[in-house]
């Protein structure tokens, strides 16, 4: 459920945040932001492992040949946030319109936390979504001293994948965070709803880096014959994790 900016959410702590108790909700103006910290009681009988790593079997041939993800640092991802995002996502889903989010990640102890979940300003179609006023991320993602871990997009009526729009997207991210992701959701798709992938490197890389062109088109292959693409490994489900959420459609 998404809360109103003025309402707050009672928390339970982790951790690295002991205080149980009402947690007020904050706010980077002009848009409103709500607090999350999981708790594995809602989730009923549903049993989740903190160390699990999300395995997306039709890509597991993939997992591995890139010759650098061994030295990616691990990131943990809240277990609520894919849904918390396909609520937000909503109307434009029930419309077939994509809808975009960034992922702002702190980092500690060796690993990075998804803590931020920023709805953009965007302009979406039926196969694609485009962040405008870049400024304002920017500006969320500076004040909170986050980095930009990646991006989050819904596929409304189209499987999981990263078409040729989505994986120039997911260069520029991966170009400054190595270990950045791009999360496919695909309520539609029959054999899975969701996916984390991120290019190949060096071989998705470099086809990115010498690409020119736009739009929807095709690439050349890998010199290294890997895949553009790959399911990411080192990437852990936490059902502890608090994340915020910042929705900047809302604002003037």
């Amino acid at each position: 459920m998404y809360l109103d900016a003025q309402q707050a959410v009672h928390c339970q702590g982790t951790a690295t945040d002991q205080a149980v108790g009402p947690c007020a909700v904050k706010h980077h103006f002009p848009s409103p932001v709500v607090s999350w910290i999981e708790d594995l009681s809602s989730f009923g009988n549903v049993s989740f492992s903190h160390d699990s790593e999300y395995v997306d079997e039709q890509a597991t041939v993939s997992v591995g040949q890139s010759s650098r993800s061994s030295n990616l640092h691990d990131m943990q991802i809240s277990v609520r946030l894919t849904d918390e995002f396909m609520e937000l996502a909503k109307e434009n889903t029930s419309n077939n319109l994509e809808t975009c989010g960034i992922l702002g990640a702190s980092f500690r102890d060796g690993t990075y936390f998804v803590t931020m979940l920023i709805i953009p300003k965007q302009e979406g179609t039926a196969h694609s979504c485009q962040a405008v006023n870049e400024e304002e991320i920017h500006a969320v993602l500076s004040e909170q001293s986050l980095y930009p871990a990646g991006w989050i997009h819904t596929h409304p009526s189209q499987t999981c994948f990263l078409s040729s729009i989505d994986v120039h997207t997911q260069y520029s991210y991966q170009v400054m965070l190595p270990e950045a992701v791009a999360i496919v959701v695909a309520p539609t798709d029959p054999n899975r709803s969701y996916g984390i992938f991120r290019l190949t490197d060096p071989g998705g890389m470099e086809v990115l880096r010498g690409c020119n062109e736009s739009g929807f088109h095709t690439h050349r292959e890998t010199t290294d014959g890997s895949p553009i693409y790959e399911t990411c490994s080192k990437v852990q489900f936490n059902p502890n994790l608090r994340f915020e959420i910042v929705d900047l459609r809302s604002s003037a």
